[in-house]
C-alpha cells in the first residue's frame, strides 16, 4: 500500500521544482498584444489566468482560464518534456489522467503513465506540435510504460517514446505489443467522460481483432495519423460549462469496419496530386487573438498568480512554501536547475508507411 503522507511530500517537492522555474504571472495589456499572432501570445505565458476554471471554445479553436498542472511525479505517472511547459489542464482532465493512472496500475497491470502534452498554462494555439490541445480537455499519453524509478530531467526530454508498430509497415509489433497495452486503452476508453482516444489504424485493428472483452467503448477509439508512440484522450465538455463546445459523438459501432479498412488502402497515404489549372494556394494566415472565442482575451490579460502558494497542481496539491525549503524541509537537490537542449524535438505528424 501506498504510504500517503510520504507521496504527497513527494509530489509537493515535485511541483515546486518546476514552480521555481517558472515566471510571475502578470496582467497584460492590451498595448504588448498589438502585432502578434495567437500562438505567439498564448506560448508566452508561462502560469495560468487566476479565474474560474473554464474550457473556452474549440479543442482546435480556443483557451483555457484556471488551469491547474499535472504533478511532476506521483505514484502511478512521471510527467515528460517538462520544458514544453504543457502540464496544464482543465481540473477535470487533470483528475481523469490521475485516475487513469491509478485504475491501471491497480486493475490492468500497467506500472505508471508517462504524460506528455495537455495544454498550455492558458490554454490556446502553441507555438509548435498540435493544432488542439486548446482548452485543456486533451491529453496525450505514452504508449511506453513507466519505468520503476524516477526519471532524470534529462531524461525526460531525452527520452523518446516507443512505436508500437512493425519497421516500416502500418501494423503493430507483436515484439513490443503487450496484452497490458490493450487493457490500458479499452480502460480509457471505458469512462464516460471520454469522447474520443486517437490511436494509430493499426493499433485500432489490432484491438479489433484481438480484444475479447466488454466492446461497448470500442467505437470511441478513432483511427487517426501519427499516435503509434503514444494515444490522445480527448474529454467532453465539463457539464454545464459555457462556451465551450464538445466534438460530435463518434459514430455507433465499433469502428472495426470499412471506415478501418480505409486506412489499409493508399488512399489516405498517397500526396495530394497538384492541380496545375488551379491558382496557386495562398499561405494560410496565423490565427489571431480576434480569431478565438472574445472571452480569450480576458484570459490573456487576466493576472497570473501572485505567489507560489497560488498554484494548484493535480491531487489538490499546493507546492511548499520557498521558507520551508530554506529549513530543510525540502531536499536541495529538488530545486537543482535541469540543463535543457536548445531545441526540443516534435514527432512526426504522420507514421512511415
Amino acid at each position: 500500500m501506498i504510504n500517503v503522507r510520504r507521496s504527497a511530500a513527494f509530489l509537493r517537492q515535485s511541483a515546486l521544482a518546476v514552480l521555481i522555474a517558472a515566471a510571475a504571472g502578470a496582467a497584460l495589456p492590451a498595448s504588448a498584444l498589438a502585432g502578434q499572432s495567437a500562438k505567439q501570445i498564448f506560448g508566452a505565458a508561462k502560469l495560468p489566468a487566476v479565474l474560474p476554471a473554464r474550457a473556452i471554445g474549440f479543442y482546435s479553436k480556443g483557451c483555457l482560464a484556471g488551469g491547474v498542472a499535472i504533478a511532476t511525479d506521483g505514484p502511478t505517472w512521471q510527467a515528460m518534456r517538462l520544458s514544453r511547459n504543457r502540464r496544464w489542464g482543465h481540473p477535470d482532465l487533470v483528475s481523469l489522467v490521475e485516475r487513469l493512472s491509478r485504475d491501471a496500475a491497480a486493475k490492468d497491470g500497467w506500472p505508471g503513465l508517462l504524460v506528455g502534452d495537455l495544454a498550455q498554462p492558458r490554454g490556446g494555439p502553441m507555438l509548435s506540435g498540435h493544432a488542439s490541445h486548446q482548452v485543456g480537455l486533451d491529453a496525450d499519453i505514452w504508449l511506453t510504460p513507466m519505468p520503476n524509478r524516477t526519471l532524470s530531467g534529462r531524461e525526460r526530454e531525452d527520452i523518446s517514446a516507443t512505436s508500437m508498430l512493425k519497421k516500416d509497415s502500418l501494423y503493430v509489433d507483436d515484439r513490443i505489443w503487450t496484452p497490458a497495452h490493450a487493457r490500458l486503452l479499452m480502460r480509457a476508453a471505458s469512462y464516460p467522460e471520454v469522447q474520443r482516444i486517437f490511436i494509430h489504424p493499426g493499433i485500432k485493428k489490432k484491438l479489433c481483432d484481438t480484444w475479447t472483452g466488454d466492446r461497448s467503448a470500442m467505437g470511441k477509439l478513432r483511427p487517426y495519423y501519427g499516435h503509434h508512440y503514444h494515444f490522445h484522450i480527448r474529454i467532453k465538455c465539463p457539464p454545464g460549462a459555457s462556451g465551450c463546445k464538445s466534438q460530435e459523438p463518434p459514430s455507433r459501432g465499433d469502428g472495426c469496419d470499412q471506415s478501418l479498412a480505409w486506412w489499409f488502402t493508399d488512399a489516405p497515404w498517397a500526396p495530394a496530386k497538384p492541380d496545375k489549372k488551379a491558382e496557386k494556394p495562398k499561405p494560410k494566415p496565423e490565427m489571431q487573438l480576434s480569431d478565438l472565442p472574445a472571452a480569450c482575451t480576458g484570459v490573456v490579460q487576466a493576472p497570473g498568480p501572485a505567489s507560489e502558494a497560488q498554484v494548484t497542481f493535480g491531487s489538490g496539491l499546493t507546492p511548499v512554501p520557498a521558507a520551508a525549503a530554506a529549513a530543510g524541509a525540502v531536499p536541495a537537490s529538488a530545486f537543482a536547475p535541469v540543463a535543457l537542449p536548445a531545441r526540443i524535438p516534435i514527432p512526426e505528424p504522420r507514421p512511415v508507411r
